[in-house]
C-alpha cells in the first residue's frame, strides 16, 4: 500500500464562502453558521509531517544480503549479460580495455582544476572529503558568485556512485565545459549561471573506480549506506563509509534544492520512493509524487530517446515499482533535507566504449541543462520577513494537501517550493512565534515569486494579540491570486458574533410577533363564546 496525498482542495473551497438568509430558514443558518465558525477556528492547525517513521529492521539473513550490496539484485540489469559467462579476472581484463579513453582519477582532478582557471569568474573547486583510499572527493561549482552565499536556489549532480558506471563522471565534466564556453552567449547556460548555483560532483566513488568494482574500497555499495526511512540498518555512524559521511556533511553545508545522480544499465529517469514499508514491489508513492514525475518526465522528454523507452512508460519509474531497495541516497536526501532527488540511469550499458561518450553528452545535454534551469523556471520563490524589525525568518513553507514541508535559509530566508506546474495551490508560511499567512495563487507555467511578512504572536498589556499586515505576491506571470490570512481570523470570530446576534434579534421579535397574534386570536374566541 503506497503513501498517498490527499487531494489538492481549490482555492474556493478554502478561500471564501457565501450564505443566503431567509427568515424562514433562520434556525438552519444558525447551526451552519456555527459549523463555518468551529471549521474556521481549526482551519490552519494542519498536520504536517516529513517523510515516514522507520519500521521494524530486516530479518538477519536479509541484513547479510543487505550488507553484502545483493539486496533486491535480481530485478536489475546491473551486470551485462555476458558478465556471469567469464570469470573474475576475464570481466577486470575486459574493463580495463573499456577504460581505455576514459579519464582516471588523477586525470579527472587535473581537468577540473583547468576548467576553474580557464573560467574562474564563474567556477571554483572544493573537496568535501576524502575517501577510504584517500582520493579527494572533488566539487565544482557555477556561480556568477561562486563560494557566496546568496538568495539562490542550488542543484547538485553527483556521478560514479558506483565504481564501475563511469558515464556520469564524463558527462559532468562535459556539462562543466558547455557552461563555461557559452555564458553570455548561450540564454540557457546564461540562466543557469546568474540565477542559481550549480554543484558537479563527478565522482563519489574513485576507489570504486580505480578498482573497476561497483562498491568502495571496501566492497560497500554507497547506494545503500544512507539512513533508511522504514529499517535501521544504517543508524550505527561508525559503520557507515566516509564517501556516504562526506555526502552527508555536504548537504548540512549548503542546503539544495534537486539533486540527481547518474548511473549506468539502464536508460530511464528514477523517482521516490526507493524502498516500500512491507519490502514488496508495487508503486510506493511520495508526498510530492506529481512533483517528481514531472520532473522525471522532464528529463526523459528532453533526452534524445529515452521517453520511447519499450520497458518504461514515458522513459520514468518509481524507484520501488521498479525494484525496492533500502538505504540509497535519493529517497534520504528528500526526507532529511528537503532535496528533490532524481536517480537518472544514463545508458544501459554500465560500461561503453569511450567512442561513445560524445554521443551520450549529445544524448543527455539538453535533459541536464533543462532539470537545471527547472529550479528558477517554474515552482513557488520568495522569502520570509518580519513585520516588526525586517529581519529574516527561517520559516517552514507548505502547500495545503502536501504532506510536506520545505525550510527558508537562516541566512536570507529564502525558500525555494518544486511544484509541477499549472497546480492551484495554497502557500502557507509558519513560523514559531509568529502568526501563520497564507496566499492562494494558481501557478502557471512559469516560476511564481511569494515573499511574506509575518506578524509577531506577542501579547501587550490589555491582552489584544497583534494581528497580520498582508502577504505580499508577486507573479512573473499573469495568475489570479485569492488571500486567506490567519490574521483576519479574529476579525471573523467578531463578524460572525454580529450575525449571530443579529439572527437572536429577528428570531427573538418573530417569536413576540407571533405571540401577539396567538393572543388577538384567542380574544377573538373568548368574545364568541
Amino acid at each position: 500500500m503506497g503513501l498517498t496525498t490527499r487531494p489538492r482542495p481549490s482555492c474556493s473551497e478554502f478561500c471564501g464562502f457565501n450564505q443566503y438568509l431567509s427568515m424562514e430558514n433562520t434556525p438552519s443558518i444558525i447551526l451552519s453558521v456555527l459549523f463555518l465558525s468551529l471549521n474556521l477556528s481549526s482551519f490552519f492547525h494542519s498536520s504536517i509531517a516529513r517523510g515516514g517513521d522507520a519500521g521494524a529492521g530486516l530479518p538477519q539473513s536479509d541484513r547479510l544480503d543487505y550488507v553484502n550490496g545483493s539486496y533486491g539484485r535480481s530485478a536489475r540489469r546491473l551486470f551485462s549479460e555476458d558478465y556471469f559467462q567469464m570469470s573474475v579476472e576475464e570481466h577486470l581484463q575486459k574493463l580495463e580495455k573499456l577504460a581505455q579513453g576514459y579519464m582516471s582519477n588523477s586525470e579527472l582532478e587535473k581537468a577540473m582544476k583547468e576548467l576553474t582557471r580557464r573560467c574562474s569568474n564563474i567556477s571554483r573547486i572544493y573537496s568535501i572529503g576524502k575517501s577510504v583510499l584517500g582520493s579527494p572527493l572533488w566539487v565544482m561549482e557555477i556561480s556568477d558568485k561562486p563560494g557566496q552565499d546568496e538568495a539562490e536556489p542550488a542543484f547538485k549532480f553527483i556521478g560514479n556512485v558506483h565504481g564501475d558506471e563511469p558515464v556520469g563522471r564524463e558527462l559532468l565534466l562535459h556539462l562543466a565545459n558547455w557552461i563555461c564556453d557559452n555564458y553570455m552567449k548561450d540564454p540557457l547556460a546564461t540562466l543557469i549561471v546568474d540565477n542559481l548555483h550549480l554543484h558537479m560532483l563527478p565522482s563519489m566513488n574513485p576507489d570504486g573506480y580505480a578498482l573497476r568494482r561497483r562498491g568502495n574500497a571496501n566492497n560497500i555499495d554507497l547506494n545503500r549506506d544512507f539512513p533508511d526511512q522504514f529499517f535501521p540498518m544504517n543508524d550505527d555512524l561508525d559503520l557507515r563509509q566516509p564517501e556516504t559521511k562526506a555526502i552527508m556533511s555536504w548537504m548540512e553545508e549548503i542546503r539544495f534544492t534537486a539533486s540527481a545522480s547518474l548511473h549506468g544499465g539502464a536508460l530511464v529517469a528514477n523517482y521516490p520512493w526507493d524502498g516500500t514499508e512491507d519490502r514488496k514491489k508495487n508503486y510506493y508513492e511520495c508526498p510530492d509524487d506529481e512533483t517528481f514525475r514531472y520532473l522525471a518526465s522532464l528529463y526523459s522528454r528532453s533526452h534524445y530517446n529515452m521517453s520511447l523507452s519499450k520497458e518504461f512508460p514515458g522513459g520514468i519509474t518509481n524507484g520501488a515499482f521498479w525494484y525496492p531497495i533500502y538505504g540509497g541516497m535519493q529517497d534520504w536526501n528528500y526526507i532529511h533535507h528537503g532535496c528533490f532527488e532524481l536517480t537518472l540511469e544514463i545508458s544501459d550499458n554500465k560500461w561503453p566504449n569511450a567512442t561513445e561518450l560524445p554521443t551520450l553528452w549529445e544524448y543527455n545535454r539538453m535533459s541536464m541543462l533543462n532539470l537545471v534551469a527547472n529550479l528558477v523556471k517554474t515552482g513557488i520563490h520568495g522569502r520570509v520577513f518580519s513585520a516588526d524589525n525586517g529581519r529574516p525568518l527561517p520559516a517552514s513553507i507548505v502547500v495545503r494537501g502536501i504532506n510536506y514541508t520545505v525550510k527558508a535559509g537562516k541566512s536570507f530566508a529564502d525558500y525555494h517550493r518544486l511544484l509541477a506546474p499549472r497546480e492551484k495551490c495554497e502557500v502557507i508560511a509558519t513560523m514559531p512565534g509568529y502568526r501563520s499567512k497564507s496566499t492562494c495563487i494558481l501557478l502557471g507555467e512559469a516560476a511564481a515569486t511569494v515573499d511574506f511578512v509575518l506578524d509577531p504572536e506577542t501579547t501587550n498589556k490589555g491582552g489584544q494579540i497583534l494581528v497580520g499586515s498582508n502577504c505580499y505576491f508577486e507573479n512573473k506571470t499573469t495568475v489570479q491570486t485569492m488571500e486567506f490570512l490567519p490574521g483576519q481570523q479574529l476579525e471573523i470570530s467578531i463578524l460572525l458574533i454580529l450575525i449571530l446576534a443579529f439572527l437572536c434579534f429577528l428570531m427573538k421579535r418573530r417569536v413576540k410577533s407571533d405571540h401577539v397574534n396567538q393572543r388577538q386570536t384567542m380574544g377573538a374566541r373568548r368574545e364568541l363564546v
